[in-house]
Order: structure tokens, then C-alpha cells, then sequence
């Protein structure tokens, strides 16, 4: 605690886990939304973006640093379009890199929430819906006065697997940045593993009881408020 590191870590990896709980929740739910209907292209559609999930997240997390770093895929493409040199930098500015990083958790991640919140979306009875545009509702006011309040359970599920994930996350980290620009990718679990390479052991078993008690810390208030929301609403 006293050289700063651990404390930077923390507020690094608290951030890292808050930005992908609303990036990956935010694209699913809208996936959800706009593939709800069971037709073919929704079908296969549902089977494109589910295919990250399944995907090692090492290798999600080197393609990804082959796009995004500085010269690689995205820079080259960009160059050609405007005619001249273009570096976003975006893994090299110790801003944006977490951001960077998390952006590509969550679309790794999104497939899964999608076919939760899917999942949700079917259990609404139709006949609530039905008469709910019999009596003029908009399709705005039905999905914000209806089918997002009984998304509750999946939000809950979603919610606490997406920040239990990326409070424990590792490969995607290490595979794009490896912690780096100068620590400002350094999430706990790159600072213990370090650690451990070093000899540290007493250290890094440590760090990672600290882990554990962030994680709880964290989630389970998290949790507690999302199930008595849907308590409230059930």
C-alpha cells in the first residue's frame, strides 16, 4: 500500500470492470432488441455476433492489437482514405488504452448478453404486449414501461457475471497492452502476475486475497441492489 501501486491497480481495475459492464450490457441489450424477432437473418445474425464468445480471448485480444496499434490495420485503412498519414494511437495514449481495452471486452462479450436478454424478452407474455398496443402504446413506451422493467433477472445475471469476469480479467489485458502504456492498462491480476515472476510469492498471494476482497466488495452490493429491484418489480 505504501509505494502507490497497489492503490493505482485498484482504481484501474475498478474502472476496467465499470466499462465493461456498460459497454457489453449496453450492445446486448440492443442486439437483443434489434434481432428479437425469429426470423432468418436474425437467425443468422444472432450466430455471427455470438461467435466472439466462443473465441480464445487471447486470440480475440492479438487481432485486435494487430487493428488498433500504432501502423497496424485501422491506421493503414484510414491512411488510405483520406490520402495521408493517420495514427489514432489508440493503445499508446495511457488515456485511452483501458477504454480501448474494454470496448473489446465487452463486443467479445455482447453475444452472451444478447441471447440472455433475448431469453428474457421471450419469457413476456404476449398477451401483456398485445394489450398494450390495443390501448395505443407506442413502441418506445412498450419497451420502456414493459419488456425493460421484466428484463430485470437478466440484467441481474448480466450484470454480475460481466463485473465478476472483468474484475478477474487477464488475457485480454496481457494479449493488447500487456499493462502498458506506462501502467495505465496494469489491472490487478498483470500487477500479480508480474509480481509472481519476480519471486514474490508472499507478495502476490497477497494481492490476490486483496482480489478476492474487491471482487466482493464490489459484486455483491451490486447484486443485493438488483435482485430487490426485482423483487420491487415482481
Amino acid at each position: 500500500f505504501q509505494n502507490g501501486i497497489l492503490m493505482k491497480d485498484i482504481q484501474i481495475t475498478s474502472f476496467y470492470a465499470i466499462c465493461i459492464a456498460i459497454f457489453q450490457n449496453v450492445f446486448g441489450l440492443f442486439l437483443a432488441v434489434l434481432l428479437e424477432k425469429d426470423t432468418l437473418l436474425n437467425r443468422l445474425a444472432r450466430i455471427m455476433f455470438f461467435i466472439p464468445v466462443i473465441m480464445s480471448a487471447l486470440a480475440v485480444g492479438y487481432i485486435w492489437q494487430a487493428v488498433l496499434k500504432n501502423s497496424g490495420a485501422l491506421d493503414q485503412i484510414l491512411s488510405g482514405i483520406f490520402g495521408h498519414s493517420i495514427t489514432t494511437g489508440l493503445l499508446a495514449n495511457t488515456h485511452t488504452a483501458i477504454i480501448t481495452i474494454a470496448f473489446v471486452q465487452g463486443w467479445k462479450w455482447m453475444g452472451l448478453s444478447m441471447l440472455i436478454f433475448l431469453a428474457g424478452l421471450k419469457t413476456i407474455d404476449s398477451d401483456v404486449l398485445e394489450a398494450a398496443y390495443i390501448d395505443g402504446a407506442s413502441s418506445g413506451q412498450i419497451f420502456w414501461k414493459i419488456k425493460f422493467p421484466l428484463l430485470a433477472p437478466a440484467f441481474t445475471f448480466n450484470v454480475a457475471t460481466s463485473l465478476l469476469g472483468s474484475l478477474n480479467g487477464f488475457d485480454m489485458v496481457q494479449a493488447m497492452t500487456k499493462g502498458g502504456p506506462g501502467g495505465s492498462t496494469e489491472i490487478l491480476n498483470i500487477f500479480i502476475w508480474r509480481t509472481f515472476g519476480q519471486g514474490l510469492y508472499a507478495q502476490s498471494t497477497t494481492m490476490s486475497m486483496i482480489l478476492f476482497i474487491l471482487v466482493a466488495l464490489i459484486a455483491l452490493p451490486v447484486i443485493y441492489i438488483l435482485r430487490r429491484r426485482e423483487r420491487n418489480i415482481f
